[in-house]
């Protein structure tokens, strides 16, 4: 009989850019088994910027194929995908998150404070977005967008070749820091992009505020599929 643990199952958009460890298409961010599968075509710009509807097929074929290949829950390698949620859900018989925005609502309800969301381009956080996410109206937010800083910008919106680490930390932890001094009545924040998670420690370190990323989401769903055995006494 095979202990080998299932694993979960990644669906990509079609990209260029470097993905580093503690991104999501990156194996070394997980302390369990991966299945990652481009979905062709799902360029940043027909997600982010056109929104297109046409792609939802694509996405319930690829995790068609995820789920016949075994894996136990399937997410996502984009925050702006939550309008594809509930289609995605319904076509396979495993749990589905495909947005990190989904968290939103509990990140609320742990704090009972505004949420500070960070995301890629703020201005394609649209109502759309935002409501298939279950963030309605009476959510307090706050929102910050990276499409104006350059190192994030060009390779993860521009599909760039290369990546500053170092130089991306600093453009998300200023923008989480000009957020709160914004809107000092922040409790938390939630990273939209599923490429920030590198950056969240420190985040989490300046600001003093709890961060919700994909990487620490995907724990947590694996572990409520994947249920760990306990000594018996």
């Amino acid at each position: 009989m095979s202990t080998a643990l299932p694993a979960l199952g990644i669906l990509l958009l079609d990209t260029l850019f470097p993905r580093i460890p503690g991104d999501v298409g990156n194996s070394l961010s997980y302390p369990f088994p991966v299945r990652m599968r481009v979905v062709p075509g799902a360029t940043v710009e027909r997600v982010v910027y056109q929104a297109d509807p046409s792609l939802q097929a694509d996405f319930i074929a690829a995790a068609q194929e995820l789920a016949v290949a075994g894996v136990a829950a399937i997410t996502s390698s984009c925050g702006y995908l939550s309008p594809l949620q509930e289609a995605v859900a319904r076509a396979v018989d495993i749990p589905v998150f495909l947005s990190s925005l989904t968290q939103v609502p509990l990140a609320y309800d742990l704090t009972r404070r505004r949420v500070g969301i960070i995301t890629a381009n703020a201005q394609r956080l649209t109502s759309s977005v935002l409501t298939c996410a279950g963030i309605g109206t009476e959510l307090p937010i706050a929102i910050a967008g990276l499409e104006q800083a350059p190192a994030f910008r060009d390779p993860i919106l521009k599909d760039g070749a290369s990546l500053d680490r170092e130089q991306v930390e600093r453009e998300v932890v200023s923008s989480a820091e000009v957020l709160l001094r914004d809107h000092p009545e922040i409790g938390s924040f939630v990273f939209e992009c599923h490429n920030l998670a590198p950056y969240a420690q420190t985040v989490q370190r300046v600001t003093g505020k709890p961060v919700f990323d994909i990487i620490d989401y995907a724990a947590w769903v694996y572990a409520a599929v994947c249920k760990r055995d306990f000594p018996r006494a």
